[in-house]
């Protein structure tokens, strides 16, 4: 395995393990989790520790154990000095070593949100904790000491409620479950649903064990609920009163209520009363909590259904074409679909740096390989990358509309877009555009209203590059410029002359570029290429400026009918300028003004869409 690989994979697996940490374990910031990676003092565990997250999980299991055998034991006192002694002597064992090993447990201090590992504070915390006396006081086996001390087996029912203090372990199992629904390893629906038959297995468990030891304990055997059904319950096997005290307690905890166990005397229907009022929580909790899970796996699908409703309702309210119906609903189904793909919240809370990152791995590709980028630096190609958005289009759907005005332009990623044009009404094919092609960027560039239609063919997923963004992050790369437009004139000289025609301006633009521009023996093309004859145009910046010129005083009114303004590339120099000037007006001029009347001297002044005038 190479060096790379290596460190994936312990990246991979640091991060998995994070996934299980809750936030109450995480050191500050500038510390470091992992093993190996925090010193911390001799004979001191991290809490994180895997050894001891594994320790842990392994108490759980014991917990359960204890939450089904403590009231089982009140109930049925035989098994409490039975089999089940050596099993309940080996599980208080394994609490106890975790008592000492908790002396040894780093914790987290909320002031200053650094681990403690002196020996001294973790053991004073932990002794003065409330945790503590609860913890040891669960721990003892009270009815083995006793018998060690009395010599006989004892099944007093003061033991069955000392064994009830095994209950505090069940702490353990939830803050067990608060971890799992926080581990993105495990699904949060089926934790929660196995959090919630818990819940109610030990309310079942409990409350049947608990009627039972009423009946034992009742004077008369047969004036209670089981004893008025089986004679001699008592010198039944445990297998059968188990099964009667769970049928009870299923059957009230449902509310079903066949009549067939109920209570007979007053201290049976005071603990009924309770354990009714006590279900009315209980269900209401497993309600609520069963219908906040479904709502939440459908709220995405009750959220679409609103939203297509909405779109109807308005379609129909504003008698909208059946054609832009259809695409207003194609769009907002495939937003939905597309949800998790192109979700920018998730985005939005990730650092720059990790956005970056993503944009890079998805696109980067795609722009190299698209014409009007090929040669420039990889530093433009990564700011670029960094500034696109990514969507999806349906089939047939208008993503530009001929003679909008030009905000962003579109590189395809996947799928195909046709070009049309409309001439009279009537709409006419002109090309078909796929992968790592473009489109838009003629508006863009030229800064003039968008000369064509483009339509998705089929699903197609594109990234948008906006209009500013684009020009900021081309003017302060000079050189990159040029390989720009160098490779934008290339692809202008190849557009099909049907196409070409449906430019109107493209032909004068093209002209003002190469009247103001030097002609450069040797160039270089976008494949690293030299060519004789390569025309750039000699700019102060990177995308030409246009301006707007006129043959008069700014303060004398044209004539009505006469010339009017020339929309132009800005050259570099006055002399250029003069020059363009004569050849648009017939005639020559020697002093630029502005629309104030000033005298221009300096072209660096000049802004997109300025006014000057020739006289």
């Amino acid at each position: 395995m190479s060096l790379p690989e290596i460190t994936r994979a312990a990246a991979k697996w640091r991060n998995k393990k994070l996934t299980s940490v809750s936030s109450s374990l995480l050191p500050a910031f500038g510390k470091v989790t992992g093993e190996g990676s925090l010193k911390l003092k001799r004979f001191v565990i991290a809490p994180y520790d895997r050894r001891y997250r594994i320790w842990q999980t392994f108490l759980v299991v014991l917990v359960v154990y204890s939450a089904w055998s403590s009231p089982f034991e009140l109930a049925f006192k035989k098994v409490a000095s039975g089999g089940l002694l050596p099993v309940d002597l080996l599980v208080d064992a394994f609490f106890a070593l975790d008592i000492l090993l908790t002396f040894f447990v780093a914790y987290l201090d909320k002031s200053t949100y650094l681990l403690v590992d002196d020996h001294k504070k973790i053991a004073f915390r932990f002794a003065t904790h409330l945790g503590f006396p609860m913890d040891v006081a669960s721990t003892i086996p009270f009815q083995t000491i006793f018998q060690i001390f009395d010599g006989k087996k004892q099944e007093d029912d003061i033991f069955g409620f000392l064994n009830l203090l095994r209950l505090w372990r069940l702490r353990r199992v939830s803050k067990f479950f608060s971890r799992l629904e926080k581990d993105t390893r495990f699904s949060y629906f089926w934790t929660r649903i196995c959090k919630l038959i818990c819940v109610t297995l030990f309310a079942v468990h409990s409350a049947g064990c608990f009627y039972y030891w009423l009946a034992t304990n009742y004077h008369t055997a047969d004036n209670t609920w089981i004893g008025s059904n089986v004679t001699n319950f008592q010198e039944r096997s445990i297998a059968l009163g188990y099964t009667y005290s769970m049928y009870w307690s299923v059957v009230t905890l449902t509310t079903v209520g066949y009549g067939d166990l109920r209570a007979h005397n007053t201290g049976e229907k005071v603990f009924a009363i309770l354990y009714m009022l006590f279900n009315i929580g209980l269900t209401a909790y497993l309600i609520g909590n069963m219908t906040n899970l479904i709502v939440h796996s459908v709220a995405r699908t009750f959220a679409m259904r609103d939203a297509i409703n909405d779109i109807l309702r308005y379609a129909s309210k504003n008698r909208l074409p059946e054609g832009i119906k259809e695409q207003m609903l194609a769009h907002l189904t495939l937003r939905f679909k597309t949800a998790e793909l192109q979700h920018e919240e998730v985005l939005e809370v990730l650092p720059k740096a990790i956005r970056s990152s993503i944009a890079q791995h998805l696109f980067h590709t795609t722009l190299e390989n698209t014409y009007l980028f090929k040669g420039v630096s990889e530093d433009f190609l990564v700011q670029l990358v960094s500034e696109i958005k990514a969507e999806y289009f349906p089939p047939k759907v208008d993503i530009i509309i001929q003679n909008e005005i030009p905000t962003d332009f579109y590189i395809i990623v996947s799928g195909a877009v046709e070009v049309v044009t409309y001439e009279n009404g009537i709409e006419k094919f002109l090309s078909k555009l796929v992968s790592p092609e473009l489109f838009g960027e003629i508006g863009v560039i030229f800064n003039t209203p968008q000369p064509f239609t483009v339509r998705s063919k089929r699903l197609s997923q594109v990234v948008r590059i906006s209009h500013h963004h684009f020009k900021q992050l081309v003017q302060p790369l000079k050189a990159d410029g040029k390989i720009i437009l160098s490779n934008f004139l290339q692809h202008l000289k190849g557009i099909e002359k049907e196409k070409l025609q449906q430019i109107p301006l493209i032909s004068e633009l093209l002209s003002d570029l190469y009247s103001e521009v030097g002609t450069v023996s040797k160039g270089q093309n976008h494949e690293g290429q030299r060519q004789e004859g390569n025309r750039i145009p000699r700019m102060s910046g990177t995308l030409p400026t246009r301006i707007i010129i006129h043959g008069y005083h700014p303060h004398d009114k044209p004539n009505e009918g006469g010339i009017a303004g020339k929309l132009i590339h800005l050259p570099d120099s006055v002399e250029g300028l003069l020059a363009i000037a004569e050849k648009r007006f017939g005639k020559r001029g020697s002093t630029i003004l502005t629309a104030d009347g000033s005298q221009l001297e300096d072209l660096g002044a000049m802004r997109e869409n300025d006014h000057l005038y020739i006289v």
